[in-house]
C-alpha cells in the first residue's frame, strides 16, 4: 500500500467513528440521568460527583454505523450499474480490488457486532439495574462460544488438540472483556488504554514482516481502526474531569470487539520463520491482563470474591505511590505503548529477539509490581 493510500485508509477508518462518537456523547449526556444511567461514587470509583454513564453507547455507534454505512458501499459497488459507476469514480483505487473480499467477509462482520451488540445491552442493563456476576459471566462465556464454536474463530496457538484451543480461544475474549472492564476506574484510563492496543494491533497487522511479501490484513486492521476512532470520539468527554463514563456496556463492546479480532488476524503464516509472532496480541493486552490478574490475587489472597469492587487496582495503586490520578493515567498509557512496541518487534527478529522482548516486558511489570507492593506495605505498616 503506498503512502497515499495509506492515508486515505487511516483517515476513512478512524474520522467518520471518531466524529460520531464524539457527536454521540453530546446527545446521550443530557439524557443519561433520565433513562437511569448514573454513576454514583462508591467503592472502586474515584470520582467525587455523580456522573453519566452511557459512553458505551457512542462508542458503539460509532462503531456500527461507519461499518454499516460502509458495507452498503460495498454492495452498491458489487451490484454494479450506474450507481456503481459513479461510486467508482469517488472511492479510492485501492479499495477496489477489494470489494469482492469485503462481500465474502459480511456475515462474519455482523456477526462479530452482533455478538458486541447483545454484550453491549447486557452491560447497558447492568449499569442501569445491576446484574449477577454469574449472569454477566455466563452471558459473555455464551458469546464468545458461539463466535468460537460457530465461526471457528480461535487462536492460532499451533496446539494439534482442536478443544483446547477452542477453550483456550473463549477464555481469551472473556479475560479481555473482564479486564477492560476492570481497568475503567479513572477517568479516561479504560478508553485511553483499549485505543492504544487498537491502533497498535492494526499496526502490527498493516505493516509487513521483514522479508515475507504477506500483504497487509486490511479488514481487520480497518475493523480495529473504527474500534480506535470511536474510542477516541469518547475520549473527548472522558479525559480528566470526565463528563461521561463508557460504563459496562463500553467495556464489554470494546473489550469483545479488540478481543476477537486478535481471532480474526495472521501474525506469522503456518509453519513460518517468525511463528514467536503469535505472542503479539499478549505483548499488547500485557498491562490490562496485569491488571485484571494481580486485581483477583489481592482479592483471593483477602478471602474476598474475585468479582468484589475495590481499590486495589493498577491505578489506584499508583496513586498510593504518591502519583496525581492524571499521572497514574498517563503512567499506565506509557506501560502499555512500551508493551505495544515490543508486539510491533516481533514479526522483524528471530526467537533470540522475541525471547528479549518478552523478558523485557516480564522486567517493565516485574519493576512496577515490586515498586508497588513496597510502596503498600510502608502504607499499611
Amino acid at each position: 500500500m503506498q503512502g497515499s493510500d495509506l492515508q486515505w485508509f487511516l483517515g476513512g477508518a478512524v474520522i467518520p467513528s471518531l466524529v460520531l462518537s464524539w457527536l454521540a456523547v453530546w446527545f446521550i449526556r443530557p439524557w443519561a440521568h433520565s433513562w437511569g444511567l448514573l454513576d454514583r461514587p462508591g467503592v472502586r470509583k474515584t470520582h467525587r460527583a455523580p456522573t453519566p454513564m452511557g459512553g458505551g453507547l457512542a462508542i458503539w455507534l460509532g462503531v456500527i454505523v461507519p461499518l454499516a454505512m460502509g458495507q452498503g458501499l460495498v454492495w452498491l459497488l458489487a451490484a454494479g450499474g450506474p450507481a456503481a459507476d459513479a461510486l467508482r469514480g469517488l472511492v479510492p483505487a485501492f479499495v477496489l480490488p477489494h470489494v469482492d473480499g469485503l462481500l465474502q467477509q459480511a456475515s462474519g462482520l455482523w456477526v462479530l457486532l452482533g455478538g458486541g451488540t447483545v454484550l453491549m445491552l447486557v452491560g447497558l442493563a447492568d449499569d442501569r439495574w445491576g446484574l449477577s456476576w454469574q449472569l454477566r459471566l455466563g452471558i459473555q462465556g455464551g458469546v464468545a462460544a458461539v463466535c468460537v464454536l460457530w465461526q471457528g474463530w480461535q487462536l492460532t496457538a499451533f496446539i494439534d488438540l482442536s478443544w483446547i484451543t477452542w477453550l483456550l480461544s473463549i477464555l481469551w475474549i472473556v479475560a479481555l472483556i473482564n479486564a477492560f472492564n476492570m481497568l475503567d476506574n479513572m477517568d479516561g484510563l479504560s478508553g485511553g488504554v483499549a485505543a492504544i492496543a487498537a491502533l497498535a494491533l492494526a499496526a502490527v497487522l498493516l505493516v509487513p514482516p521483514a522479508g515475507e511479501p504477506r500483504q497487509p490484513q486490511l479488514f481487520v486492521a480497518g475493523l480495529l481502526l473504527v474500534v480506535a476512532g470511536a474510542l477516541l470520539g469518547f475520549l473527548g468527554h472522558n479525559r480528566p474531569p470526565a463528563r461521561i463514563f463508557m460504563g459496562d456496556a463500553g467495556s464489554y463492546f470494546v473489550g469483545f470487539c479488540i478481543g476477537v479480532t486478535t481471532l480474526l488476524a495472521t501474525y506469522t503464516e503456518y509453519q513460518g520463520a517468525r511463528p514467536h509472532a503469535v505472542l503479539a496480541p499478549l505483548c499488547v493486552m500485557a498491562v490490562p491482563l496485569y491488571d485484571m490478574i494481580s486485581v483477583i490475587w489481592i482479592r483471593l489472597r483477602r478471602g474476598q470474591s474475585p468479582f468484589h469492587a475495590d481499590q486495589n487496582h493498577f491505578s489506584h495503586r499508583l496513586v498510593e505511590l504518591g502519583l496525581s490520578r492524571g499521572q497514574a493515567v498517563l503512567t499506565i498509557y506509557l506501560t502499555t505503548a512500551t508493551c505495544a512496541l515490543g508486539a510491533l518487534l516481533l514479526n522483524r527478529v528471530d526467537r533470540v529477539g522475541a525471547v528479549l522482548i518478552v523478558l523485557m516486558i516480564v522486567c517493565i511489570l516485574g519493576l512496577i509490581a515490586i515498586l508497588e507492593t513496597t510502596a503498600r506495605r510502608k502504607l499499611h505498616s
